[in-house]
């Protein structure tokens, strides 16, 4: 008998695409041309798995009301992409650090140069989900869904009792297991085969986005498609304020200027009084009442 040998499971990136065959002979335009393609597909894959997505974010945010964290685990480009998506939200939302986490194996010095065997370590990915809790979102991001420095973030952050999601462009994700959602992008082989920082990535990065973005929202930290969690720290963020105001209330730069001095630069505060047509003390109490929300602050009145 011959001895028995392994066989490796080919991810759907690493296949070569019979569409971009002769990308290389087509010339500079050709070749990107034949990118843009392969890129447009990218957004019909993501609108497949939309409705999986809605239930991490409705997850995220029940966990993140109760104080619990968001973790994001990867390694290479999609530990990359985890890395600015979670870095964005301080500026956008004016959320504190630490409640989005991003882990990107091998640590700070990885994000510019590749930190050899550092996403082959399960032992490290499960190092760095220690401080995960049972209140807490585990989000692994693989391409492929077979990166052990993933695998052992997921199992660590299981063991423990958080929530679990992976972010593959593989629907058939070894990893798959380990988590309470897998998001499944089929993406399909790369115009470069095995070049994932090309529609794996850009897959990601709208998973991602959307992600954070949606629990944003859900945590009522925008008004309308407004955001409304931005402070004022120089003279240009405060115009930027009353802009929003503004447009919000369709009043006059004057009198939104005035509210928000009134409301002590609280943009939601002077906001919920302008349109309630109540005082900053009524509008804080409204907005105590409604988790911040303005859209609930404004239709709920405290007792």
């Amino acid at each position: 008998m011959s001895p028995s040998r392994s066989v490796r499971v080919v991810s759907p990136t690493e296949r070569r695409n019979p569409r971009t065959l002769g990308i290389d002979r087509v010339g500079a335009l050709g070749a990107l041309r034949l990118l843009n393609a392969e890129d447009a597909r990218v957004p019909e894959a993501v609108a497949a798995v939309l409705p999986q997505l809605a239930t991490v974010v409705e997850g995220t945010a029940e966990r993140l009301r109760a104080g619990g964290r968001l973790h994001y685990f990867g390694a290479g480009t999609s530990g990359r992409t985890a890395v600015v998506d979670a870095a964005e939200l301080g500026p956008t939302f004016s959320l504190p650090p630490g409640i989005v986490v991003a882990h990107h194996a091998g640590g700070p010095a990885a994000l510019v140069t590749a930190v050899e065997g550092s996403e082959d370590s399960e032992e490290l990915g499960a190092a760095d989900a220690a401080d995960v809790g049972a209140g807490d979102v585990a989000v692994g991001i693989a391409a492929s869904g077979r990166t052990p420095y993933v695998a052992g973030a997921l199992r660590a952050a299981r063991a423990a009792g958080a929530f679990t999601v992976l972010v593959s462009a593989n629907p058939e994700a070894p990893l798959a297991y380990l988590a309470d959602v897998h998001i499944g992008v089929d993406t399909g082989p790369e115009a470069i085969a095995g070049s994932t920082r090309l529609k794996a990535a850009s897959a990601h990065k709208l998973v991602l986005n959307g992600l954070s973005t949606a629990v944003m929202i859900a945590l009522g930290r925008t008004y309308s498609n407004l955001m409304v969690e931005v402070s004022a720290s120089n003279a240009k963020l405060r115009g930027r304020l009353v802009t929003i105001l503004m447009e919000a209330t369709g009043l006059a730069e004057e009198r939104c200027a005035q509210a928000l001095t009134g409301a002590d630069g609280e943009l939601k505060t002077a906001l919920v009084c302008l349109l309630a047509d109540c005082g900053p003390v009524e509008g804080r109490r409204r907005l105590a009442a409604a988790g911040g929300r303005v859209g609930d602050a404004l239709t709920t009145r405290p007792v």
